[in-house]
């Protein structure tokens, strides 16, 4: 079988399930190391013409990552499209498993250890009300109905924007810092926030550097997760 990602977290599960499978992902798959699979362009831009040369039985891409417009010329060329919608970490395991099924494997001892590693994870404290930034210039935070924002109440994070109209919206530095937060948590991706870039712009809250991989990531970053995101949001 010959499988295509336009997604990191996925290009991760099935490169680790199935190695061989892949063909194609995109330039910022960037796990497991030593990918050989051919190079696609971006998840936002992939170059259409080159996947179908690859030619694939399989795309697996994400409704949140990929743009629709990509997704229809790859169809429309015959090639089979499986897109998921990841905004819970329970849909992002039964969308792994889907994807998995897709590609002739079921059931991987990661997938288990993933979810027992979540169940485990003992009742939160009292919460503690949060602004996550995702971007700045301009100031972008994360909103309602995201597997962030899901990985984070469940590990005792009240998201202040949790209940925005919008999924990730613009808000005002100065708007930010008025919103009643007693903590801002700060990714290294999509934007790359670091010590010296992030917490200067929040003086009067305590910053939790996160790696974006276990918060943003679904796939076997998800076994480790809970106890890098528990130590870091200490």
């Amino acid at each position: 079988m010959r499988v295509v990602s336009l997604v990191p977290s996925l290009t991760e599960a099935v490169a680790v399930t199935a190695p061989g499978l892949l063909v194609g992902v995109t330039d910022w798959c960037t796990h497991p190391a030593g990918l050989t699979a051919a190079r696609i362009g971006g998840t936002k831009n992939p170059d259409v013409a080159a996947v179908l040369a690859l030619r694939p039985d399989l795309v697996v891409a994400n409704e949140e990552e990929n743009r629709e417009a990509d997704l229809a010329a790859l169809r429309a060329a015959g090639t089979e499209v499986l897109v998921t919608e990841v905004r819970t970490l329970d849909q992002a395991f039964a969308e792994l498993g889907r994807v998995l099924a897709a590609c002739g494997r079921s059931g991987p001892r990661w997938l288990d250890e993933a979810e027992a590693a979540w169940a485990a994870l003992p009742p939160p404290r009292a919460p503690r009300r949060a602004i996550v930034p995702i971007w700045r210039r301009p100031w972008m935070v994360l909103g309602r109905d995201t597997f962030a924002g899901d990985l984070l109440a469940r590990l005792g994070v009240e998201n202040v924007y949790a209940d925005h109209a919008e999924r990730y919206p613009r808000i005002p530095l100065d708007v930010l810092n008025a919103a009643g937060a007693g903590l801002v948590v700060l990714p290294d991706e999509p934007y790359r926030f670091t010590a010296d870039d992030g917490p200067e712009a929040f003086p009067a809250l305590p910053a939790a550097l996160v790696d974006g991989r276990y918060l943003t990531w679904y796939g076997p970053s998800l076994v480790r997760a809970p106890a890098v995101l528990r130590a870091a949001l200490r």
